[in-house]
């Protein structure tokens, strides 16, 4: 199994297999609008456009589980995102990513990256995982590691 085997909703309600991003290297990152971290997405765009040429793509969805920071809707998420942080890549309809609602998708990667302790939970808005090109996560970062410091871990794999 890999990241490329489940499916998502995109902020329009449409269904989209991740086999989409198949033979590129992904980031995927949980989101919210409201939180101190929101920043990163600035990082994230910054990212995205450094890379994308090479295979590589940022893939966020947004959470309302860590202090209901992501309360609006995916429309609201996505003018957010557009108007305030120029962001290109995809935000995907929001998802919960702890406990028995869990999306798929965030069971497969916190699984295949615990945290600290070997924890299955993700920690907060803004946890990231890296996805080598065959769809296996590499690596699982803190949400106060910033985006550019994933830089040179992304730049390996491509």
């Amino acid at each position: 199994m890999n990241v490329y085997d489940f499916t998502v909703e995109t902020a329009n309600g449409d269904e989209q297999p991740l086999r989409l991003y198949e033979g590129q290297t992904l980031l995927i990152v949980n989101t919210a609008s409201k939180c101190g971290f929101t920043p990163q997405y600035k990082g994230l765009q910054e990212l995205y456009e450094r890379f994308s040429e090479r295979q590589f793509t940022v893939l966020g969805f947004p959470c309302n589980q860590f202090a209901k920071q992501e309360p609006g809707s995916n429309d609201d998420i996505q003018t957010f995102c557009d108007v305030n942080y120029g962001v290109t890549f995809p935000v995907f309809a929001k998802v919960d990513v702890n406990g028995a609602s869990a999306h798929p998708l965030y069971q497969f990667l916190t699984k295949a990256a615990p945290g600290v302790l070997g924890s299955n939970r993700v920690k907060w808005n803004f946890t990231k995982f890296l996805v080598d090109r065959s769809g296996q996560v590499v690596k699982r970062y803190a949400p106060k590691t910033t985006p550019d410091a994933i830089a040179a871990d992304i730049e390996a794999l491509l």
